[in-house]
């Protein structure tokens, strides 16, 4: 008994430690801090809220829901975001990292004979995607790296839909595991996010009172 207790926690501790990846953060390091004079930037605010697989279907799991925030710089066909996100949920349980983690993404887009599509460098995998013209509707795949065998997921899937005369981002993330070339679905986050742009403020927006 006492065997088996100490290889059940053993499965724990290396699944907790899978899930947890997105929580080393690899944002890439430069001498020149950015700014907004050579790119076109965009700062995403909003929440999400996170769906678990079970039973055949997807059911609401608010302990794993979070807000986040994105600073995306497009320079041209070449986009650099970095993302924080915050689980601020009582009961969240941990097994997916730490409540506060930083990711970065990096994306290549180029005209290919099946339209745009693009490669992605991130701090939790590479991948690819594809897009229309205008940067609407975009979808990417990406493997994690470094993950598991014993984790219920290794790839993503983000599906993006840019409503930009609305001022809003929607974006579903979905964790599956892809196995004897089927996918099994973990999670998703349904995401919705607001632009903000850089401005001017003609007066003290807020005031003590």
């Amino acid at each position: 008994m006492k065997k088996i207790t100490i290889y059940l926690s053993l499965i724990l501790l290396v699944l907790a430690s899978a899930c947890s990846t997105s929580s080393k953060v690899t944002v890439p390091v430069s001498r020149a801090l950015p700014t907004t004079q050579d790119n076109y930037t965009i700062a995403w605010l909003g929440n999400s809220e996170a769906y678990r697989y079970i039973d055949g279907k997807y059911q609401r799991d608010a302990s794993y829901d979070y807000t986040f925030s994105v600073i995306q710089r497009r320079y041209g066909n070449t986009w650099k975001s970095i993302k924080d996100l915050h689980r601020i949920h009582p009961d969240y349980d941990g097994k997916a990292g730490e409540r506060d983690q930083t990711m970065f993404f990096g994306i290549d887009f180029q005209q290919s004979s099946q339209g745009i599509t693009s490669a992605i460098q991130s701090s939790l995998g590479k991948g690819s995607g594809k897009s229309d013209k205008e940067f609407r509707e975009q979808s990417f795949v990406l493997k994690f790296e470094n993950i598991s065998s014993f984790a219920p997921y290794n790839t993503m899937r983000i599906t993006q839909h840019y409503q930009y005369e609305k001022g809003i981002l929607l974006e579903t993330v979905e964790l599956y595991k892809v196995k004897n070339e089927k996918e099994v679905p973990f999670m998703k986050m349904e995401e919705k996010a607001e632009i903000f742009r850089p401005a001017r403020l003609g007066e003290a927006p807020t005031v003590f009172k």
